[in-house]
């Protein structure tokens, strides 16, 4: 069985239901629980829930320190190439998009690495566009080789693979992938993903899975908050999440939870997601799934990120360009617009200013 069915079989209108239907007293009793299950994880998105926000940050804020301490791990983007043969509605990168398109050399790679070593940092996650024929598996693993010789780890977030194909990677040196599925609404998700391979919606919601059978170290799933209800999403996201866990426990599992930011083609938010709506969820991550990982990017604002430091936040982005090559070539082909500019330097004395220590490097592969 994979995920795809389980989503199938998942009468969303009793969802729906259980979210009108839940009270206060509901959320409280959930919050005396020791252990969750995913009804209670749906409880706690629930609008009942937002009168107890303050008891559960209290919690996450205790869960938090319990599983990782005062600890924050920092990462930065490495975007290499931007060709895409998709047409995602809302991104920067879609085919049709008038923007810049370009590939790095392996001396660029090389030299947008040690630029970015140069900061302290000793985790990149990789991006490209999603090409077959710009950016096949064979020039990322290249890639991954090239990098692997300056950092201890090095993730993708590029398009879905096959098993064999993540096997490839692994053995080029990748020890992590984030795939964001972006809505799991296959209506919706239809309309958002009209043509190229990312359309496919029934492989890309398995692709976490595959990442997973190849045997990488950890895997990160999201949805793209904002291009449905937000509730529903978070909801089968945990439910993704919670299914992973299950059938793979020596697996690092972690959750992004972006939110929908300007980019070059000029989509506009269907649906609103405020900080509020946010901060909610990710307490709600924080309870139901203790050890998990929790990434919050630059998508989110300096002042948004300091707040959610102490609430469940386990990994954050720093020094951050969505160009390809940004970190030495100064390009302006961004896939979308950041919020944190901050320097790697800055976080680190952010993080520092409230007790918490930054966290450079937490793996070794080789």
């Amino acid at each position: 069985m994979s995920f795809v069915k389980v989503l199938r079989d998942y009468d969303d209108s009793a969802l729906q239901y259980h979210f009108l239907n839940t009270s206060v007293s509901d959320v409280e009793r959930v919050l005396q629980k020791e252990r969750l299950t995913l009804e209670d994880y749906g409880t706690l998105l629930s609008p009942a829930a937002r009168n107890c926000l303050e008891p559960m940050a209290e919690r996450a804020h205790r869960e938090s320190l319990r599983n990782f301490g005062y600890t924050m791990q920092l990462f930065t983007p490495m975007y290499i190439a931007n060709y895409c043969e998709n047409g995602c509605v809302y991104c920067g990168y879609n085919r049709t998009s008038d923007i810049h398109r370009l590939k790095l050399s392996m001396e660029e790679i090389r030299e947008e690495g040690l630029r970015i070593a140069e900061t302290g940092l000793q985790h990149v996650l990789v991006l490209t566009g999603e090409s077959y024929k710009e950016s096949p598996v064979s020039y990322i693993a290249e890639a991954i080789s090239v990098l692997k010789n300056i950092f201890v780890s090095v993730s993708v977030e590029i398009y879905s693979l096959s098993e064999e194909e993540y096997g490839i990677l692994k053995q080029a040196g990748v020890d992590g992938m984030t795939m964001f599925q972006e809505t799991y609404d296959p209506h919706m998700y239809k309309l958002l993903h009209p043509y190229g391979p990312k359309s496919f919606y029934e492989y890309r919601v398995d692709t976490p899975e595959r990442a997973c059978k190849a045997g990488l170290r950890t895997v990160n799933i999201g949805a793209l908050m904002g291009l449905t209800e937000w509730r529903k999403e978070a909801m089968h996201t945990g439910m993704h999440l919670s299914y992973l866990m299950d059938i793979y426990p020596d697996v690092e599992l972690a959750v992004s939870t972006p939110r929908i930011r300007p980019c070059a083609v000029g989509y506009t938010p269907k649906f609103m997601v405020r900080d509020i709506d946010l901060v909610q969820y990710i307490l709600a991550l924080r309870l139901a799934f203790p050890r998990a990982g929790i990434t919050v990017s630059s998508r989110e604002s300096a002042d948004m990120r300091n707040h959610l430091v102490r609430l469940g936040v386990t990994k954050m982005s720093a020094g951050v360009t969505t160009a390809v090559g940004g970190h030495t070539r100064g390009d302006d082909s961004d896939q979308f617009t950041i919020s944190d500019d901050r320097s790697v330097a800055d976080m680190a004395h952010m993080l520092e200013s409230m007790g918490y220590q930054p966290i450079y490097k937490d793996w070794q592969q080789w």
